[in-house]
């Protein structure tokens, strides 16, 4: 579930974050920060579900990110597994996609130079 790729920790989510689930993210997010790593990629290209636990494990994730000085990216294909992401859908209707820089793949979200996807 978590890889490194250059100063990028992945964390790769599938299936369902809800309140079952979302607390083990929530720990690899807390692990990896506790392991000195400031610079997370949160992969959800395969969750096909996303309830406000969900939700609310990604605005934790960023305000403890951005307490340390780190950074947080998404992984949100506009078009992926479920017909597009169900978590960008969830995080535009909530009106808090904005506050997250937004990519469409593990190549661009790991670029330094490339820009994050509109909101």
């Amino acid at each position: 579930m978590q890889t490194q790729q250059h100063d990028w920790t992945i964390v790769s989510v599938s299936g369902e974050m809800d309140l079952v689930t979302a607390p083990a993210v929530r720990q690899h997010v807390h692990d990896a920060v506790a392991d000195g790593r400031r610079h997370i990629v949160l992969d959800l290209a395969e969750v096909c579900f996303c309830d406000s636990s969900g939700v609310g494990v990604l605005i934790a994730a960023r305000r403890l990110m951005r307490s340390c000085a780190g950074r947080l990216r998404l992984i949100l294909p506009e078009g992926g597994a479920v017909d597009g992401s169900h978590v960008n859908r969830v995080l535009s209707a909530l009106g808090v996609r904005r506050l997250f820089e937004v990519y469409p793949d593990l190549e661009a979200a790991t670029d330094e130079a490339a820009p994050p996807l509109s909101a």
